[in-house]
């Protein structure tokens, strides 16, 4: 299971105020603690710094960079804010996100292809955003046709099937979920990924509501994940998933992390 560490996202009053007053020592921070606590990626976002984003997140990849060998994750919209801090990376990143938007997508996937970089790609077009499990497919096969044709391998993309809070959609989990099946068995070598808050937003105990959704992905074949590992008790229940589901050779994982005191 890949992790994307999500806590560097300029939408936490916490970031927003370190990034804003250059609190170097508070991001590194947060870098660090991500990588050990699991993180494969760190992700960078400056996206609440409208004119500014740019500055802010080259600032935020360097900070991340002086605190992690872990590569970064650029979280932007915007081709023009990822084209200008592409250059300051030291390892291929992930670039979230790409779409089937044409500006979007002919901005951004050039410097997928480019930068060798891994890239999220949302199942969203012009004209939609896929919420049942069939337009979540089709727009997944789109996606997976037009990033391969342009030379990114397969096994650089992530398809997010997009699942919305269940208090606006309670079909959304089952119908993306449903949907992540499909793409793992319909388009081998691709990778399945999601924002994991989303679904909860706006519902009491949402980290209940994430914990449970999570392992119920893991089942259905999911192998990323953009999440916060610093939270034991999910961290606890992705290991155990895992381990369930047969992806944890004689539980070692399992075990280690206990012996780390990683579980709860």
């Amino acid at each position: 299971m890949l992790i994307v560490g999500e806590r560097i996202n300029s939408s936490r009053k916490s970031i927003a105020r370190a990034v804003e007053a250059q609190d170097a020592a508070f991001i590194q921070n947060e870098a660090r603690t991500q990588a050990e606590a699991g993180a494969d990626y760190i992700d960078a976002n400056a996206g609440g710094f409208v004119g500014q984003e740019a500055d802010y997140l080259k600032w935020v990849v360097e900070n991340i960079q002086a605190a992690t060998d872990k590569p970064v994750c650029l979280d932007s919209p915007d081709p023009a804010v990822i084209k200008a801090v592409l250059p300051l990376l030291d390892k291929p990143p992930m670039i979230n996100s790409i779409t089937l938007e044409p500006v979007r997508l002919e901005g951004l996937l050039p410097l997928v292809v480019e930068y060798k970089a891994k890239v999220i790609g949302l199942c969203q077009s012009e004209a939609k955003m896929a919420e049942t499990t069939e337009a979540k497919v089709e727009l997944a096969e789109k996606l997976t046709e037009t990033v391969t044709a342009a030379g990114v391998p397969l096994d650089n993309l992530y398809v997010d099937p997009l699942v919305y809070p269940l208090g606006i959609n309670a079909a959304s989990a089952r119908q993306t979920l449903e949907a992540v099946d499909q793409i793992m068995k319909r388009f081998p070598g691709v990778h399945t990924i999601c924002g994991l808050t989303n679904v909860s937003h706006g519902l009491p105990e949402r980290k209940l509501i994430n914990r449970t959704f999570l392992a119920a992905a893991v089942a259905r074949g999911m192998d990323s994940a953009i999440l916060d590992p610093t939270d034991k008790q999910l961290y606890s229940s992705l290991k155990a998933a895992l381990m369930v589901m047969g992806q944890d050779d004689y539980c070692m994982e399992y075990i280690t992390a206990f012996r780390q005191g990683r579980l709860t």
